[in-house]
């Protein structure tokens, strides 16, 4: 591991924020490396309000797509509400429709096979609103780039509106409304929402149309709170309102589908973290093992015992999604091995019969394993699907970019993104990726890298810093959990390895004459010597309540651990 520890922001700008908040300075170094430097911005981060969300019209086609949408329901007409197949999407599908629903009941879904049809708008789709006298399809998380699907459909007198957050093209698609913050042509103020944000952005001008405020638009903000988690998009503006809000009727009130998948969770109140570790998985196990229509049905019920049988069968579907991943990881695993590629500068693998819905995963496992940008190839009908993902500060998007005449089509950001190839283009593919990622990666960037906010005193952790430290949340890229270093620290004498395999660490530890903490450090098993025999080390850690038998200390979850390198 490289540690990265931030270089101290000016002292300036800290003792400024200090004196206008009234706070130590640990905490306003924190927040000026958050670009935090003014009491507004500060009172905007610490107590963000629904007003603090951006006119919806001010995003480009806003104004027709609304326009579009009202007409339809005056006429009448059938509208299909599609999206992907992953968390983003099929929450911005249930969240778009089940608005729609309140007051106009001729609205219908559709989540592409991601078989059959793969990821995006599909022929099939269109054939089926289609059959179906649809006039209007409302697409979310996807449609950017669906040039050719767009006027397969305008042949059919089929309109399209897309909602889509993904980079554009040099062309767009000659749609009623492409409402994309990406777009070159569009200013407005925040382009990191999520799909399902861009649904809300849709849903929230429709509201201010039929006069209804954003108090009436709250109950749909858990499924843009689960979404914006899933989707790892940065907790900052706009995402950061809307995942506070949407986190607080997770924990209050949420949809009977959402309740249903947390209701034997112990925790008292839901992080953001608890939602990509417990919910997101669950929503996305449904399109990865079944159909993403499964996740949909259960994000749109109402009656909670439907509901409970919904998530029990998807329950079902992500126990078998975890045996697939662990059995697909240890294939790949020892095809690199085979092959006698460990060293290599990228990960590209393939075997026919993976199961397509956890190649992603994967992918993600072997970069894990080998800290590289990786991509994992199945067999989809008469092509090779492939997920990839790549290692912080690589951009990935751009490496198949430069490869594009190997592939079919791709699409994605810079640290995932899918693609299609012939099978007889694989092999050459796989070495200009290869040399591409040779080319154009900094060696360091090899090395997985925890970066490190502050060095920190073991005196200075106490209640009242931990009490402040929970507002900084909810955290996400641009607003990580605060990592701290401190060095000369002992462990107590009782430092011991726990787990089936001895792979995690457990340590009593102090720094001078500190209060002793109880310190936690998933995977650094066979770290256990550079802590124990009261050896001095050093330590990043993040600082964490740790609840036992009703009472709550705080506990330091390590990262990882080294020899001391300073005197004592």
């Amino acid at each position: 591991m490289r540690w990265n520890l931030k270089s101290k922001p000016e002292k300036e700008k800290v003792q400024a924020l200090q004196n206008d908040l009234q706070v130590d300075e640990i905490i306003a170094t924190l927040l000026v490396q958050r670009g935090i430097e003014t009491f507004e911005q500060a009172k905007t981060f610490f107590r963000p309000t629904l007003s603090d969300l951006h006119n919806p019209y001010l995003m480009k086609d806003m104004d027709k797509a609304v326009s579009r949408i009202e007409k339809a329901i005056a006429n009448n007409e059938n509208i299909l509400v599609f999206g992907d197949y992953d968390v983003d999407g099929t929450t911005a599908v249930s969240l778009v429709s089940s608005y729609l629903r309140s007051f106009y009941p001729n609205v219908a879904t559709y989540i592409p096979d991601r078989y059959n049809e793969g990821y995006g708008i599909s022929y099939l789709g269109i054939d089926y609103a289609e059959d179906n006298d649809v006039s209007l399809i409302i697409a979310l998380d996807c449609g950017i780039k669906s040039i050719d699907h767009v006027n397969y459909a305008k042949a059919k007198n089929i309109d399209f509106i897309i909602c889509d957050h993904h980079r554009p093209g040099d062309i767009l698609p000659d749609a009623i409304a492409v409402l994309d913050p990406k777009r070159e042509d569009c200013s407005y103020p925040y382009d990191e929402l999520c799909g399902c944000g861009v649904g809300f952005k849709l849903i929230q001008a429709l509201a201010e149309n039929r006069n209804q405020t954003i108090q009436d638009l709250l109950p749909y903000l858990d499924l843009v709170a689960t979404a914006i988690a899933a989707d790892i998009v940065p907790i900052t503006g706009e995402n950061r309102v809307l995942a506070k809000f949407g986190l607080e009727v997770i924990n209050s009130n949420p949809r009977p589908g959402i309740k249903a998948l947390i209701q034997n969770v112990k925790k008292k109140v839901l992080t953001i973290t608890d939602v990509v570790f417990i919910v997101a998985p669950r929503i996305n196990a449904a399109g990865r093992v079944k159909h993403g229509n499964e996740a949909v049905a259960l994000l749109t019920e109402y009656n909670l015992e439907q509901a409970e049988q919904f998530a029990s069968e998807i329950e079902q579907h992500n126990s078998d999604r975890k045996e697939l991943d662990k059995h697909i990881t240890k294939e790949a695993l020892l095809q690199i091995e085979e092959n006698n590629e460990q060293n290599r500068f990228s990960t590209v693998v393939y075997q026919e019969n993976w199961h397509k819905g956890v190649i992603g995963i994967v992918a993600s496992r072997l970069v894990e394993k080998y800290y590289r940008p990786t991509i994992v190839f199945t067999k989809s009908g008469d092509k090779l699907a492939a997920s990839a993902r790549s290692v912080k500060d690589f951009d990935v998007y751009n490496a198949l970019e430069a490869c594009a005449e190997h592939l079919e089509q791709f699409g994605g950001h810079m640290y995932a993104a899918g693609m299609t190839l012939k099978e007889e283009n694989y092999e050459n593919f796989k070495a200009a990726f290869e040399n591409e990622v040779k080319k154009t990666i900094h060696p360091d960037l090899l090395i997985p890298e925890i970066s490190v906010d502050l060095e920190m005193n073991f005196s200075d952790l106490d209640e009242k810093f931990m009490r402040i430290l929970k507002q900084f949340e909810p955290f996400g890229p641009e607003n990580m959990t605060p990592v701290f270093l401190s060095k000369n620290v002992i462990d107590s004498g009782y430092a011991k390895t726990l787990g089936n395999d001895a792979e995690h660490l457990k340590a009593f530890v102090k720094q001078n004459n500190s209060p002793n903490f109880n310190a936690i450090g998933f995977g650094l098993g066979a770290k256990i010597d550079v802590v124990k025999n009261r050896n001095p080390f050093e330590a990043v850690y993040v600082l964490e309540e740790n609840e036992w038998n009703g009472t709550v200390s705080l506990q330091l979850q390590l990262r990882d651990v080294r020899v001391n390198k300073s005197k004592k």
